[in-house]
């Protein structure tokens, strides 16, 4: 009796990286089983992928927490202590907007496009931890302006939480205009527009 040859063996690794670009090119709800197969490759059958993944639900978990240690720390800079309000802010959303133009990956940020990756109320569940991730950035917007506030370079009548969303408004917006084409030196020079809503609100 003729041997079976041996199942082609695949990377774990590289197998989460093929599978968060297709998610975050496509959503959770446009992407399908057999796209994840074709993408990570060697040949995986559907029991060896549930084995290796248990579900395409854990898959996408997975790989958004990799995207959040690896592509969303980009707004750490928000948490800075070490830098003023302001700069602090505008740094995040300048290396925010390099990170989702660069090549190597899709254009735009996936926890931005989370919001449209899984529509259907049933699924809200398996985008949680990037919703939390806008939460937390819109928290962090919301820090550097009270900063600004308590340091006396803003008035002290400036609405926080307006000004934040004008921010993460921007922030969120930077996503679409990326996965549209528009490169990173004009959302640059547009960084430098919105920040002038900051210096609107200075104290005077």
């Amino acid at each position: 009796m003729a041997q079976m040859g041996r199942p082609r063996r695949f990377d774990r690794d590289k197998a989460i990286d093929q599978a968060l670009h297709l998610f975050w090119e496509q959503g959770y709800e446009a992407t399908s089983l057999t796209q994840l197969k074709a993408a990570i490759g060697g040949g995986i059958s559907a029991p060896s992928f549930y084995a290796a993944f248990a579900s395409k639900e854990a898959l996408f978990q997975e790989c958004a927490r990799r995207y959040l240690s690896q592509y969303a720390t980009v707004t750490e800079y928000l948490w800075d202590t070490g830098l003023a309000p302001r700069p602090a802010l505008e740094t995040a959303l300048r290396a925010s907007a390099k990170m989702q133009c660069e090549r190597g990956h899709p254009k735009g940020c996936m926890v931005a496009l989370a919001v449209m990756s899984a529509p259907s109320p049933e699924n809200a569940a398996v985008t949680q931890s990037l919703t939390q991730s806008r939460t937390r950035t819109r928290a962090g917007i919301t820090g550097c302006i009270e900063r600004g506030i308590a340091d006396g370079e803003l008035a002290p009548t400036t609405d926080a939480r307006a000004l934040a969303t004008v921010f993460d408004g921007f922030l969120l917006g930077l996503s679409t205009l990326a996965r549209d084409g528009v490169g990173y030196p004009v959302l640059n020079a547009a960084i430098d527009r919105i920040m002038t809503a900051w210096d609107t609100a200075r104290d005077r």
